[in-house]
């Protein structure tokens, strides 16, 4: 059991996300078993942290918006009236223009921050798509821990039952001078220690259960698991699939934004064109009778200290750290699917292993309990039969369910969890 408390404590500090994109369903149910599949869908309703991803979603199209917003016309209108201390109609002027003003040169900024938000609308996707896969990997983990310690409740409930009738047949034999005062107290204390197991499990249990309600943002009730066949593939294939895994993929956008934010710097070096054009409304300045005025601007810069050249300098760094970062997470995500692969072929192995033991444990049982009751075997052996039936099938429940989490982990670690399709 500890290390099922470690997982505890380590799926308790995940922070929990309000899923806000396209799983904003009204998605209720009360007095009702939930799958694995209804505490996912709750919980993305409830996570604040995927609200917050898809939030960046919208701020990297307002930044394209802004960008794109830049080579469009602008359009303007004016009006300005003057008056001096003579109050005079000569001295006295009132305008009213429109103002058109256009840039037609500035060094392909705006082009280049397009595709900058381009690319980070990209990684922001990526991300949002990540963090609903690892938020799935916290509800299963939680899910299947709290099942397990259930099933594990239930073990123990039947180790208690098979305690309590070696007690009172104990005291039957004493009764008749076949057993000893002895052999009854090392039977109570094996069943005190059991009950003290059991109402430790009991408070595992309830802290599991807090933390699914934590998740789903509702009361729990009762959890059904659904059954589902292990669909292992080679692990080359799972490490060929390591460069479109969501976060890979984010870093990867990341990247290109970061290359694009360079060329953006680099436009300082070049000249600036501007065309600016009014229409005349109402005007009383010379010529009065024109309507129309233009205006070409072309700004050169010839020296502005180290200024642009400080922050091609910074871009490039930039643009260097996420090249650097995109690289490690490529190599994390390698790592995570190669430990999350073994995880998973250990455990399989295990399960098959202490499955067959948990047979003979159940047989050796059996056996010792029939050879007591014929002399052949003393109190001693058929407690320690039980207390290995008992070790044997509280391991098998564990390694069944631990087996389904690292399942789930291995596809997380290989990006093929797809929340659109578990949520519909």
């Amino acid at each position: 059991m500890k290390i099922l408390l470690r997982s505890l404590v380590i799926i308790s500090f995940f922070p929990v996300v309000v899923f806000s994109a396209d799983v904003n369903k009204e998605y209720t149910l009360k007095n009702e078993s939930l799958t694995l599949k209804d505490c996912y869908k709750l919980a993305l309703k409830q996570s604040e942290l995927i609200a917050i991803d898809a939030e960046q979603i919208k701020i990297a199209e307002a930044h394209f918006l802004q960008a794109f917003g830049t080579i469009m016309p602008q359009v303007s209108f004016s009006h300005t009236e003057t008056r001096n201390s003579h109050n005079t109609a000569l001295n006295n002027t009132h305008e009213e223009k429109f103002i058109f003003t256009q840039d037609l040169f500035s060094g392909f900024k705006e082009f280049a921050g397009m595709k900058s938000s381009n690319f980070e609308k990209r990684q922001r996707q990526n991300e949002l798509w990540r963090a609903q896969q690892l938020l799935f990997v916290d509800v299963s983990d939680a899910f299947y821990l709290l099942l397990e310690i259930q099933q594990d409740l239930n073990a123990l409930k039947t180790i208690e039952f098979a305690l309590k009738d070696r007690v009172g047949e104990l005291k039957t034999r004493e009764n008749i001078g076949k057993s000893r005062a002895s052999e009854i107290a090392t039977t109570e204390y094996q069943l005190y220690n059991l009950e003290a197991e059991v109402q430790l499990e009991r408070n595992q249990e309830l802290l599991v259960r807090q933390l699914i309600e934590f998740l789903i943002g509702r009361p729990l009730d009762t959890i059904m698991e659904s059954k589902f066949d292990f669909d292992i593939k080679p692990e080359g294939q799972y490490l060929a699939e390591a460069s479109f895994r969501p976060d890979v993929q984010a870093a990867y956008y990341l990247s290109r934004s970061d290359q694009e934010k360079i060329a953006i710097a680099r436009s300082g070096f070049f000249p600036q064109v501007n065309l600016e054009g009014d229409y005349f409304t109402h005007r009383t300045s010379t010529p009065a009778d024109s309507r129309w005025e233009t205006l070409l601007t072309v700004n050169v810069p010839l020296f502005e200290g180290t200024t642009t050249y400080g922050q091609v300098k910074e871009a490039s760094a930039v643009a260097k750290q996420s090249g650097l970062l995109y690289s490690r997470t490529g190599r994390i995500a390698i790592e995570n699917i190669h430990d999350a692969y073994v995880n998973m072929q250990i455990s399989v192995l295990r399960k098959r292993t202490l499955g067959k033991a948990l047979k003979s444990a159940e047989l050796s049982y059996h056996l010792q309990n029939q050879d007591y009751k014929l002399n052949v075997v003393n109190n001693l052996d058929v407690l320690t039969a039980i207390q290995n039936l008992e070790d044997v099938r509280r391991s098998y429940i564990h390694t069944s369910y631990e087996s389904k989490r690292f399942y789930w982990q291995l596809l997380a670690a290989a990006g093929e969890i797809n929340p659109e399709k578990i949520i519909k």
